[in-house]
C-alpha cells in the first residue's frame, strides 16, 4: 500500500485540518466534537441542513457544505458513522430559528446515530433518508443503501431552504427527490482501507464488480469484464426498472467517479448514457460528471438518474457556493 500518510490513526483529522484551511472563504473547523459549518450567515429563521458520514466518501459530505446546500457537515472515520454528539454540536451550532432537516444515507450506523441526535435536540427537527441505490431490492432486510443520489437531495433541498422554504415543506421536498432518484454502480476494483492495509475484496483481471455499494462492499455478483457500452446498458436498465422514465420526461444524468478513475473515462460512460435516454426520448435537461461520492481509490463509476419537475430544476439551478460544488445563474 502506497500513500501519502503519516499514521492511520491521525489522517482524518490531519485531512480535516487541511480541507478547512484550503476552504477559509467558505467553511470552518470545529472540533472536539469535529464538524464542518458554513461561514456565510444565514437569515433568522432559515431551516438548517446537516448531513454527514464515515470518511472516505470525499467530497461527499463536507465538500457540500456552503451557501445553498449543507449548513454542517459531520464525517466519521473512514467508511465509519460519525458520532450523535458531532450532529448534536453540528445542529445547536447553526440553528438559526427554522428548525434543522438531517439527510442521512440509509446505513444502519448513520440511521442510528443520527436518530439518536434527533432525540437529543431542542429544536423542530426532521430527517430525510436516501435510499437511491437500486442494485438491492426494495425488500431488501436492510433497505436500499443510499449512494450518489445523496449530492441531488443536499443540493435540491439545501437551495429550498435557502429560499425559505420552512422544515416541512423541506422534508417533503427531500422525500420527492429521493422517490424520483435512483443510482447503480459499477467497480472495476476494490479499495484499500488504510487501517487495513489491502483491498476490500478481490477482482480477477477479467472481471467487474456490477452493484457495488460505496464502503468497499462486494455487488450484487460478478461478472466478465465488457466493454463500457455494455456496462451502461446494465446500469441503465437497473434504473429503468425502478424509475420506470417515459417518453418526454426530464432527468437530471449524473456520472460518478468512485476515486480512481479519470474523467476520460468518466464523460466517455456520460455519453454512453446519454445515448441511451435520447433514443428513448427521455429529455436531458441538466447533467453532472465528475467524482463526488467516492470509495476511497475504487476504479469505477455510478450512473445516477432524477426524475425532474419545475420546481426541482429551478432549485439545483439556484446558485450555489461549496469547496466541490458551486455555480451562479
Amino acid at each position: 500500500m502506497k500513500k501519502f500518510i503519516n499514521d492511520t490513526e491521525t489522517l482524518l483529522d490531519e485531512s480535516i485540518v487541511g480541507f478547512a484551511k484550503a476552504h477559509t472563504d467558505i467553511v470552518q473547523l470545529h472540533t472536539e466534537p469535529t464538524f464542518i459549518r458554513r461561514n456565510s450567515d444565514t437569515k433568522a429563521g432559515k431551516v438548517v441542513i446537516i448531513s454527514g458520514g464515515g470518511s472516505g466518501h470525499e467530497p461527499l459530505h463536507t465538500g457540500f457544505v456552503g451557501q445553498g446546500m449543507l449548513d454542517a457537515a459531520c464525517p466519521g472515520q473512514i467508511f465509519t458513522s460519525p458520532t450523535p454528539d458531532q450532529m448534536l454540536a453540528a445542529a445547536e451550532a447553526t440553528e438559526n430559528g427554522g428548525g434543522v432537516l438531517f439527510i442521512v444515507k440509509n446505513y444502519a450506523g448513520d440511521v442510528m446515530n443520527f436518530e439518536i441526535a434527533a432525540e437529543m435536540l431542542d429544536v423542530s427537527n426532521e430527517s430525510v433518508l436516501v435510499d437511491d441505490d437500486v442494485s438491492l431490492p426494495k425488500d431488501h432486510s436492510t433497505g436500499r443503501r443510499g449512494v450518489a443520489g445523496t449530492l441531488i437531495v443536499e443540493k435540491i433541498v439545501g437551495a429550498a431552504a435557502e429560499q425559505g422554504y420552512d422544515l416541512a415543506a423541506c422534508k417533503a421536498l427531500g422525500d420527492k427527490v429521493v422517490k424520483a432518484t435512483a443510482s447503480m454502480g459499477v467497480a472495476l476494483s476494490s479499495c484499500t482501507v488504510p487501517a487495513l492495509g489491502k483491498p476490500t475484496f478481490d477482482l480477477a483481471d477479467d472481471e467487474m464488480e456490477m452493484g457495488v455499494g460505496i464502503h468497499g462492499e462486494r455487488g450484487r455478483e460478478t461478472l466478465k469484464l465488457a466493454p463500457a457500452s455494455e456496462i451502461v446498458k446494465h446500469l441503465t436498465q437497473a434504473i429503468d426498472e425502478d424509475l420506470v422514465p417515459e417518453k418526454g420526461q426530464r432527468i437530471l444524468l449524473h456520472v460518478n467517479g468512485f476515486g480512481a478513475t479519470p474523467l476520460l473515462e468518466l464523460h466517455l460512460m456520460y455519453d454512453l448514457a446519454a445515448q441511451h435516454y435520447e433514443q428513448q426520448g427521455i429529455e436531458i435537461y441538466r447533467s453532472l460528471v465528475g467524482t463526488f461520492t467516492t470509495s476511497l481509490d475504487m476504479a469505477g463509476c455510478s450512473i445516477t438518474v432524477t426524475l425532474l419537475d419545475d420546481e426541482m430544476l429551478s432549485l439545483w439551478d439556484a446558485p450555489v457556493n461549496t469547496a466541490a460544488l458551486r455555480w451562479k445563474i
